[in-house]
């Protein structure tokens, strides 16, 4: 039994992300998963001053030991203006900080949806570029569009060659843990 780690990379209490996260997670078995809401993480803005003047904060500590613990971490990057949000960015900037390979020998499922017909994809191809740097490894990829009218709450993803592709890439990354 692997140990997964969800979140989403959004600071947002109506995160589509996270409501795609939680999704997700519906779907392991035989797995323990713990899934975090990244709402409930106020960072500052990371800056050379701050880390020397204040050092780490507990729950950034905390994160970044819940990520050590885990096997595989399901990821779902959300998209300000084609990029992934200020907020995600930062997050990766104080980890990195903490331990560079913050992320060395972690699978990765990484996913993102928008309201917009792309998807998000430029925020996932963004992020799935930089996470190696960290020591990840992406085994999967998914991009939900327009999520709005392909994902229901209570039923998840809506239209079937979606929700097929979620499944096979999910299928991919529970594979290699």
């Amino acid at each position: 039994m692997a140990v997964v780690l969800a979140f989403a990379g959004s600071n947002s209490s109506v995160s589509i992300n996270f409501k795609l996260i939680n999704f997700t997670v519906s779907l392991l078995q035989s797995h323990e998963v713990k899934s975090i809401n990244l709402a409930n993480y106020p960072f500052p803005m990371y800056s050379y001053d701050e880390e020397k003047n204040n050092g780490y904060d507990t729950a950034l500590i905390s994160l970044k030991n819940e990520i050590k613990n885990s096997d595989g971490i399901l990821i779902a990057v959300n998209e300000h203006n084609g990029h992934p949000s200020a907020y995600f960015k930062n997050l990766i900037d104080w980890l990195s900080r903490i331990e560079r390979k913050f992320l060395a020998d972690k699978k990765i499922f990484l996913m993102a949806t928008s309201g917009g017909q792309r998807g998000a994809i430029s925020a996932l191809e963004v992020v799935e570029n930089l996470l190696p740097r960290f020591g990840a490894e992406i085994t999967a990829t998914f991009s939900l569009p327009s999520f709005g009218e392909n994902f229901d709450e209570e039923k998840g993803i809506m239209h079937e060659e979606l929700a097929t592709a979620h499944k096979k890439a999910l299928q991919l990354f529970l594979s290699k843990l």
